[in-house]
């Protein structure tokens, strides 16, 4: 249940999402949020953040989506680049970046996905080696969101460890006008503001203070970013699904075909009832995931962000389908503006990591059971 300020919140940002409605202009929604202190909710307030955590952001994220104008950003530049200096960068590091994402004046990207590596972040090839006080970064990234918008890159690669010689994750802060650091726009199908990108380090230098806090705790601090990332990426997918669900209905209640609004009948009744439970016991899990991140239970967090995730993407999905269903030739019209969902709900599912590693994951660590690769 939300609490007192919870639901305030939720009904602040649902009229600014409201107001600005479907299709709108992504940049000056972000303005928008920024100055009213949405975008960094999430961040300490000593950096001019709302002080606030996951649970804040998440609801900001779902608010806007169910509005129909969902900030893809947000999952990127306060819930994971945020998160991760916050808790794990220098002092100048905070002091340099901090501020600017919490009042939504800079942006930062995130990279870890490369093309052979996919879900399988111990084959990531994207390797830093030390160059005198420098590093050097060479590699690849795929589908990286906003890049072109983005001050810096996140970048997440690996160096090698000196008293075992095995890799290991490090994170980086690459500057979008690094020497050697280049961008492709990907031709998606997917018609989104926000572009993906592929990328390529070409020995790309960086100052030492580049490197994310401890070069020894790389992993820590990759999934101190991950399981944020999967809680915001449940948001988005929820308040896509209420916002599909929500048009569905009023249609339901307002066509009428044999003397009775077609919401009168079962077939169409149960189904729209249905998607309203899935979705909700969805938010269930990921408040569940976002009120254990916040209170520093990183396990405990990892295994319900999963979850949440999984529940969302699914329930994004079927409550979109069936909206689509049950407007019928009208869910296929710009008018509605429904068809376009069909596409981007199955993201949920996909992105960050697909649903069948998800129940990898469960399986392995929630039930005990031996891994199958």
């Amino acid at each position: 249940m939300d609490t007192h300020d919870h639901k305030a919140l939720r009904e602040a940002v649902s009229a600014l999402g409201k107001h600005h409605g479907r299709p709108f202009d992504p940049a000056q929604l972000w303005s928008e949020a920024a100055k009213l202190g949405y975008i960094g909710v999430n961040l300490p307030e000593e950096y001019g953040g709302g002080g606030g955590g996951v649970s804040e952001l998440s609801l900001v994220l779902e608010e806007l989506g169910a509005a129909g104008c969902p900030l893809l950003m947000m999952v990127v530049s306060p819930a994971i680049c945020g998160t991760v200096i916050s808790r794990f960068g220098t002092d100048t590091q905070k002091q340099q970046w901090l501020p600017g994402l919490a009042d939504g004046t800079r942006l930062m990207a995130f990279g870890i996905t490369e093309p052979d590596a996919g879900s399988n972040s111990h084959r990531i090839t994207t390797t830093a080696r030390k160059d005198g006080a420098d590093w050097l970064l060479t590699g690849r990234k795929v589908f990286i969101s906003g890049v072109d918008i983005a001050d810096a890159t996140l970048i997440v690669g690996r160096t090698e460890d000196a008293r075992t010689g095995r890799l290991k994750p490090c994170l980086f802060v690459v500057p979008r006008d690094a020497p050697g650091f280049t961008r492709r726009p990907i031709d998606m199908e997917l018609n989104a503001a926000e572009k993906q990108f592929e990328l390529v380090l070409d020995d790309v230098r960086l100052p030492a203070e580049a490197l994310v806090g401890d070069e020894d705790a790389g992993l820590l601090q990759l999934f101190a970013g991950l399981n944020p990332e999967r809680i915001m990426t449940a948001a988005f997918a929820i308040g896509m699904g209420r916002y599909a669900l929500a048009k569905a209905v009023e249609y339901a209640r307002d066509r009428t075909v044999w003397n009775a609004p077609i919401g009168a009948h079962q077939a169409i009744a149960h189904p729209l009832a249905q998607a309203h439970i899935d979705l909700e016991l969805a938010r269930l899990m990921m408040q569940k995931a976002a009120a254990l991140y916040d209170a520093g239970d990183d396990t405990g967090a990892g295994e319900a962000a999963n979850m949440a995730k999984y529940a969302a993407g699914e329930a994004c999905v079927k409550a979109v389908d069936q909206a689509v269903h049950t407007l019928g030739g009208n869910g296929l019209t710009r008018e509605f503006g429904l068809a376009s969902l069909i596409t981007a709900a199955r993201v949920a599912r996909i992105a960050p990591v697909s649903r069948e590693m998800i129940l990898n994951y469960v399986s392995h660590q929630t039930l005990g059971l031996p891994k199958s690769y």
